[in-house]
């Protein structure tokens, strides 16, 4: 009898307490597509991290093809025949495909008592592999001017250069177009018959049913139960993924006035991110923008802030026309906007969280070119004490801050510019559960103070705690406004779900 590709048993993961993977029994048959699903924080990421063995886990054993390994890192996984392909590819796009398929082992001749690159060899073995695999790819075409899905394709045959007995693919399609996901899975399908085994991992409930011979679902760190596609229906599965969830229950908040729009967006569109969107955002209302990954939310934001150019469309400020906005403009209008990473946008590592807090509103605090630290206090002191920044000393580099507390240094930050309109961009991302519900507190009082706001959440529950009203955001579209009191989790999500009606 054939063992499975893959056996865990008992599989676990704790991190300070918190468990994140719970006794998991789960076997992978090989030659098949097993998709894995679950929602935000249900053990999805954990479980791949450590076949890929990039995490060690708590508990529990591993068998490869029955035999049972233990990963120390991810040399280990990939010696045992696993390769992740990672959402962020990993390839050099002023190289040519052969020369990204066999980076690092570029195959040498000797010429003239020298060992050099054999170009032919080279483009001979890349072509032979994309032969095989029935893509017509030129090995010596530069990676940058193919297309993502082309891209994605090219990860994928250089992961089978190695020749793996199984693939961990995560969200391969969540950049790419229809046309370049039925290319992607054409060659899925090919692998799969070469006894390929592929764990799979997608938000995209459509692609279940298209790509996907059995679906495991995950919940809250724990195994809910693996199904054939054949026998079940998107309904059962967002079913298993939320269980019997209750509606949200959010704190009482005044009627908003909706007579006047603060900030108005209509038909804006950017080629490749989002097409013909239009919304009002009202003084005091918390605006929620709900859709999985790739939807456009942050590409929208990104463009009305003006920190990615638009092609058509219009945005109004207080009735007043931005016609070319940019950062400087949209600060100077009133706009205010918290990134979806902090680490990289949001914040500088190096500078002390008091330079930190006062960033956005260096221009009205310094004269002359110069900053004056005594002008700049106060502003700190204030935010310091009213976002309840937990800080031994303001001077100390931010970098020294728990995640919750540098992502409340973000906010002050936009918060010192006294914004009309803020944008808050995944602001819950990387904090622990206390340092959310002040965020969300924060977020509530300065919609009281009259503050429009527009909210950002992978994390659905995020949004109907926190929100007046959501717009559901699919394939760059508004495709559905609903009221946070007035849907459910699980049906919210299925709203953002391709595939489910």
């Amino acid at each position: 009898m054939t063992p499975p590709a893959v056996e865990l048993k008992g599989l676990g993961k704790v991190y300070d307490g918190i468990v994140a993977l719970a006794e998991v029994n789960k076997v992978f048959e090989a030659g098949r597509v097993h998709a894995l699903m679950g929602k935000n924080g249900s053990g999805k990421s954990t479980l791949v991290k450590i076949l890929a063995g990039a995490v060690t886990p708590s508990s529990g054993e591993i068998f490869v093809n029955g035999s049972r390994v233990v990963f120390g890192s991810p040399r280990d996984s990939f010696s045992a025949g696993i390769i992740a392909i990672h959402q962020e590819l990993s390839l050099v796009p002023s190289l040519s495909v052969g020369e990204n398929i066999y980076l690092g082992r570029l195959p040498k001749k000797r010429w003239l008592g020298q060992s050099i690159i054999d170009w032919d060899a080279l483009h001979r073995n890349a072509a032979k592999l994309l032969e095989e695999m029935a893509l017509s790819i030129d090995p010596r075409q530069l990676v940058g001017t193919l297309s993502l899905g082309q891209q994605q394709i090219v990860e994928i045959v250089k992961a089978m250069s190695f020749d793996p007995a199984i693939l961990l693919l995560d969200e391969p399609t969540s950049a790419l177009a229809t046309r370049e996901v039925e290319q992607l899975f054409g060659l899925i399908r090919r692998l799969s018959a070469r006894g390929i085994t592929m764990i799979y991992i997608t938000h995209r409930m459509n692609e279940l049913f298209a790509i996907a011979d059995h679906c495991t679902v995950l919940r809250d760190g724990r195994l809910v139960g693996t199904v054939a596609m054949r026998n079940t229906s998107a309904e059962s599965i967002v079913e298993m993924m939320f269980g019997d969830v209750g509606r949200a229950h959010r704190p009482e908040r005044r009627l908003i006035d909706r007579s006047k729009a603060v900030l108005e967006v209509r038909n804006l569109t950017r080629r490749g991110a989002f097409a013909d969107v239009s919304f009002d955002l009202h003084r005091g209302e918390v605006l929620g923008f709900a859709g999985l990954m790739g939807a456009g939310r942050t590409e929208l934001l990104r463009s009305i802030f003006g920190a990615d150019p638009f092609d058509a469309g219009l945005i109004r400020l207080d009735n007043r026309q931005v016609r070319k906005p940019n950062p400087k403009a949209m600060k100077r209008f009133g706009l205010g906007y918290t990134p979806e990473n902090r680490k990289e946008v949001g914040l500088v590592q190096i500078l002390s969280s008091h330079d930190n807090l006062c960033l956005a509103s260096i221009g009205n605090m310094s004269r002359s070119g110069y900053t004056n630290r005594r002008r700049e206090a106060p502003l700190v002191r204030k935010q310091i004490r009213d976002l309840d920044i937990k800080i031994p000393d303001p001077m100390r580099t931010v970098s020294s801050l728990s995640g919750g507390n540098q992502q409340k240094v973000v906010i002050g930050n936009w918060l010192n510019t006294k914004p009309r309109v803020m944008f808050f961009d995944e602001p819950t991302r990387g904090v622990d559960v206390r340092a959310k519900q002040q965020i969300f507190e924060i977020i509530w009082r300065k919609a009281e103070e009259g503050l429009a706001v527009v909210f950002v959440s992978s994390e659905l529950e995020e949004l109907l705690e926190v929100t007046d009203r959501i717009l559901v955001m699919r394939q760059g579209r508004i495709v559905d406004e609903v009221e946070p009191t007035a849907i459910s989790l699980g049906d919210l999500y299925k709203l953002c779900m391709e595939g489910v009606s």
